[in-house]
């Protein structure tokens, strides 16, 4: 497989505008996927808002394995980084989430308040392409406000939401880094969506895709396509995969392209297994 690097020119401008928003803003809430915590945050990010109070939300835990969403969360707290788990189609996070940007901007909150005023805490959203970010603006206000598309780029220009009298959200679009040195977290950034897939090439994707569900979820994986065993051949995961749902063009010839789209659709939307590709203790050596 090709290496892989998108960066539309449109993301240098949004860089841009990230940094002026800066002198707008109180906290910064950063979303990320649960199924990759690491490939899906930006490491930009940590430059670009160091003087910012900051929350991470590790959105579609509903499609990630509890146990390893959990070790995350306990991760990042403690790096005294404030952290929880949502899901920005349902409603359960909200409470959780205000409550932890409450938590994040309650110095500054304090000090107003000690000048007799009653601050309104403002909050920039950010992430990756396809993390969810609109959507969770659209579930914490209680209505659709922000743009929200499934493809990764979607949400152009600066959107405030007024979420109660006292918070505001601003809505950012996804922004990537420029050079995806890193090229398993790059391939992991395809599967999940977050890299265009018109840019690549859709077979290959799945195949690679295949390689690591195999190693991090065997049964699951030969569950839902029976044509898959534990002795069919790394060559050819995807034929079996075609197989096992009569995706057969005339001559026998395995429809690998319909394969490999119903196979990106059903793990994108959890029908395979809920897994996540990575654990702290990968990040904690990237650190070191």
């Amino acid at each position: 497989m090709n290496a892989i690097n998108w960066y539309p020119g449109h993301m240098a401008k949004a860089r841009r505008e990230l940094v002026e928003s800066l002198k707008l803003i109180d906290v910064v809430v950063e979303i990320v996927d649960a199924r990759a915590p690491r490939a899906t945050r930006n490491p930009d990010f940590d430059d670009l808002f160091a003087q910012k109070m900051r929350v991470i939300l590790l959105n579609k835990s509903d499609l990630a394995d509890d146990a390893a969403t959990d070790a995350w969360l306990r991760y990042y707290r403690s790096q005294g980084i404030l952290a929880g788990k949502i899901v920005s189609t349902a409603s359960n996070g909200k409470a959780q989430a205000v409550r932890l940007i409450g938590e994040a901007a309650s110095e500054q909150v304090a000090r107003m308040k000690e000048k007799g005023v009653q601050k309104t805490v403002r909050a920039l959203v950010v992430g990756i392409p396809n993390v969810g970010k609109s959507t969770f603006i659209n579930r914490i206000a209680g209505e659709t406000r922000a743009k929200v598309g499934d493809k990764p780029g979607v949400t152009k220009g600066k959107q405030w939401v007024k979420v109660s009298p006292y918070l505001e959200l601003l809505d950012s679009p996804g922004l990537l880094w420029p050079k995806l040195e890193d090229q398993q977290a790059a391939r992991r950034l395809a599967f999940l969506g977050s890299i265009k897939d018109d840019i690549l090439e859709q077979e290959t994707l799945a195949w690679e895709l295949l390689k690591e569900l195999r190693e991090i979820c065997p049964d699951a994986l030969t569950e839902r396509y029976r044509k898959l065993t534990p002795e069919t051949p790394e060559a050819d995961l995807l034929d079996a995969v075609c197989e096992s749902r009569g995706f057969v063009r005339k001559g026998g010839i395995p429809d690998t392209e319909r394969g490999a789209r119903v196979l990106m659709d059903e793990f994108r939307a959890g029908r395979i297994a809920h897994i996540t590709f990575e654990t702290p203790e990968q990040a904690e050596e990237e650190r070191e």
